[in-house]
C-alpha cells in the first residue's frame, strides 16, 4: 500500500473528521508506505516517468579484469536500505522550462522539449530538485516525508547496474546502437555504430532491466557526492557532506562526482562504474542529471 499524498490525506480527514473517525484514520496513515513493490515498478506524477529501485545489497566498482576500468574503481559492497524512486529519462528541456522557466545555458548540442537538458552546474541542478519537491508536496502529489535530491554514487550506479554485475548494464561490451556515444570507438569489442555529436531524446536507446533509459551515454549525470578515490561502502553510502576530506584537484579545490558517460565520450566511458569528477561550478554541453525521490532523512 502506498502513502497517500497531501490532497488525498485532506479529502480523506475531512471525510473521516465527518464521521468522528479522525484518530483511527490517522494512526493507519502513519504506516502507510509510499515505496514502490518491486524493482522497476512503474509510477508517474504529472507526467514524469519514475521507476523503483528497491532496497538491496550490490558490489559497487569494476572488478580487476574489467577492461579499461580505472584505479578509483576498486568494488566495495554496498547496502541500500532504503528504497527510492528514479527518474526514468534524464530531466529534459521541457521538464526544467516547466519548473525552472528559463534553460540554464546555451542549446548547443541538440534542442527540444524532449532532449535532455544540459549546461547546467550542480547548484542548479539541486535547485531543481528543491523547487520540484515544494511544487509536488504543495500540489498535494508527494508526501512530506519525501522528497527529489540529486542521487548518491551509490544510488547511482545501483540503478544503472538494474541488478547486472556486468561492465554496463547491457553486458560487458557496449555498442552505440545501444547508447549515445563516439559510435567508432565501441567497448571491448561490440559493434561500431552511428556517432550523432550531440546528445538525442531520451528514451531513444533500450532501457536497463529496471526500465530506465540513457544511464549509458547521451549526457554525464551529477551525483551529490565529493569525489573522493576510494569509493565508499557500507549501508546507504553518501559523501555529499563530505567536503572536508574529499581529493583535491591540481589548483586546490574539489570537485563533485559525475557518472554514465556522454555524446563526445567513447565507449569504455560509459561501464557502470566509470566515475569522474567535475567541479561544482562548472557547465559544459556534456552534462545533465536525473533525480531521485526518496524519504526524508
Amino acid at each position: 500500500m502506498r502513502d497517500l499524498t497531501r490532497r488525498e490525506f485532506l479529502a480523506g480527514a475531512t471525510a473521516a473528521a465527518m464521521l468522528g473517525d479522525f484518530p483511527r484514520y490517522a494512526m493507519r496513515l502513519a504506516g502507510a508506505p509510499f515505496h514502490g513493490s518491486w524493482a522497476g515498478e512503474a509510477r508517474s506524477v504529472e507526467e514524469i516517468e519514475m521507476r523503483w529501485c528497491p532496497d538491496g545489497y550490490f558490489r559497487m566498482g569494476s572488478p580487476p579484469d574489467e577492461p579499461e576500468r580505472r584505479s578509483d574503481e576498486t568494488q566495495v559492497e554496498v547496502h541500500i536500505t532504503h528504497g527510492f524512486w528514479i527518474t526514468k529519462y534524464e530531466v529534459t528541456q521541457g521538464l526544467w522550462k516547466r519548473v525552472m522557466k528559463r534553460l540554464p545555458g546555451e542549446l548547443s548540442a541538440g534542442a527540444g522539449d524532449d532532449f535532455p537538458v544540459y549546461n547546467v552546474n550542480y547548484t542548479e541542478a539541486d535547485a531543481f530538485c528543491k523547487a520540484l519537491t515544494r511544487q509536488w508536496q504543495s500540489s498535494g502529489d508527494l508526501p512530506l516525508t519525501w522528497e527529489f535530491r540529486l542521487p548518491s554514487e551509490a544510488q547511482w550506479e545501483y540503478a544503472c547496474r538494474a541488478g547486472t554485475r556486468t561492465a554496463t548494464s547491457f553486458g560487458d561490451r557496449l555498442s552505440s546502437l545501444q547508447a549515445n556515444f563516439k559510435g567508432d570507438f565501441p567497448y571491448n569489442g561490440a559493434e561500431k555504430g552511428p556517432t550523432l555529436g550531440r546528445t538525442q531524446r531520451v528514451g531513444s536507446y533500450p532501457p536497463n532491466a529496471w526500465g530506465i533509459h540513457d544511464m549509458h551515454g547521451n549526457v554525464f549525470e551529477w551525483c551529490r557526492d565529493w569525489y573522493h578515490s576510494r569509493l565508499p561502502g557500507g549501508a546507504d553510502p553518501d559523501l555529499s557532506s563530505a567536503r572536508s576530506t574529499a581529493e583535491r584537484n591540481s589548483d586546490g579545490t574539489v570537485s563533485r562526482v559525475r557518472r554514465g558517460g556522454c555524446w563526445a565520450d567513447e565507449g569504455w566511458a560509459c561501464r557502470s562504474a566509470f566515475r569522474l569528477r567535475f567541479e561544482s561550478e562548472r557547465r559544459s554541453d556534456h552534462i545533465g542529471f536525473r533525480p531521485v525521490v526518496m524519504l526524508t532523512k
